[in-house]
């Protein structure tokens, strides 16, 4: 089932899969290495099948940066990471999101006003220059830019240790934003003392904190999450250890610290994909991330069992699932009227500081 094409012309609206993947693949070959498609781990396996670089979004920010010849360059993925690839690349180069309303409800859990106010209370309790951003790529490009203007940077779930280390090694307390549950766990892979973590609700006065907490803390979270991860449980992962004895459980660093303490294995999207590639023939597995990469990896890898942790709950990104062969196929053939991604260069040059050092800072 195709979603959100209603808006394409007929022609798009109702050919069928088999036309549209020849179309997409002579385009492909009309325009050589002029053209680049990007496409997330999350993506429809069709959608994969087309892709020029598959990755998660550290991967992908990194290939969009390497690109040179590329004149267009089709996002299949969601904006915030589309937005990163149009700050990485060069004024000639065009980014194109295949899917114009393919969003993240994280990312929206961190409003940029919010942010600004919430730096403004940090500072006047710590002091200017006692605390370092760090943005989860999972953000706006309003809010990169924030994180770069401020001296810090970006990471995804493969750099999260390394941005870690980094403001550590400037004596730095770190404010982290927008996902909690990445940020908890990586701390608590530092060893960093619970109670010197804390939690900023910027709904609350202070974010629900006092001054005194400000002061101790090492790390201030945000009140964000992702609405995928945080659905896998601690029972899943019981009924996974009954039903299937010797079962491996590997997951995703934003599901809940409860989950990550319980799990064989925690990692990035890169990582979910590298344990299962590595795991020997015959091996029982069971994935704690979004279902389109767990079936993706059950089909191409049949002499493994892969699973869902969730069971029969269906963990789907809905905005990932946007993206259909309908627009992938408009997109190629309209580059005049396809969802141009153009970050406004005041923006585009604070952000380019946050992803640079991220890439500098590495995995």
């Amino acid at each position: 089932m195709n979603y959100n094409k209603a808006n394409l012309p007929e022609e798009y609206r109702w050919a069928s899969d088999d036309e549209l993947k020849r179309r997409i693949a002579a385009k492909r070959k009309e325009y050589g290495d002029k053209l680049v498609i990007l496409t997330h781990h999350y993506q429809r396996i069709e959608i994969v099948e087309f892709h020029d670089y598959l990755g998660d979004s550290y991967a992908l920010a990194r290939d969009a940066s390497r690109q040179k010849n590329a004149e267009h360059i089709i996002f299949c993925g969601v904006r915030f990471m589309a937005e990163a690839a149009d700050i990485l690349t060069a004024p000639y180069q065009k980014v194109y999101l295949a899917n114009p309303t393919a969003g993240c409800p994280m990312a929206d859990m961190a409003p940029t006003r919010a942010v600004y106010d919430s730096w403004d209370v940090i500072e006047s309790v710590l002091g200017k220059d006692s605390v370092i951003p760090i943005s989860y790529m999972n953000s706006s490009a309003e809010l990169k830019a924030f994180t770069g203007k401020n001296g810090g940077l970006i990471c995804t779930s493969s750099n999260a240790d390394a941005a870690f280390d980094w403001v550590k090694s400037k004596g730095r307390k770190l404010f982290f934003f927008p996902d909690q549950h990445l940020g908890r766990n990586t701390a608590n892979k530092k060893g960093i003392p619970k109670d010197k973590i804390v939690m900023y609700n910027p709904t609350k006065e202070n974010g629900g904190l006092t001054s005194d907490e400000l002061k101790r803390a090492e790390v201030i979270l945000w009140q964000g999450h992702c609405h995928v991860h945080t659905n896998f449980k601690p029972e899943h992962v019981a009924k996974m250890r009954k039903d299937y004895p010797g079962v491996k459980v590997v997951v995703h660093p934003e599901c809940t610290e409860d989950v990550v303490a319980l799990a064989d294995s925690v990692g990035s999207t890169a990582h979910i994909v590298k344990y299962v590639e590595q795991a020997p023939a015959g091996s029982v597995i069971a994935i704690g991330t979004e279902i389109n990469l767990v079936h993706r990896l059950a089909v191409t890898m049949p002499d493994k069992k892969i699973m869902s942790l969730g069971g029969d709950y269906c963990a789907i990104c809905s905005n990932m699932f946007r993206t259909s062969l309908n627009d992938l196929c408009f997109t190629i053939e309209n580059f005049d009227k396809a969802e141009l991604v153009q970050v406004p260069g005041n923006i585009a040059v604070d952000a380019k500081l946050a992803l640079e050092r991220m890439l500098e800072v590495g995995r």
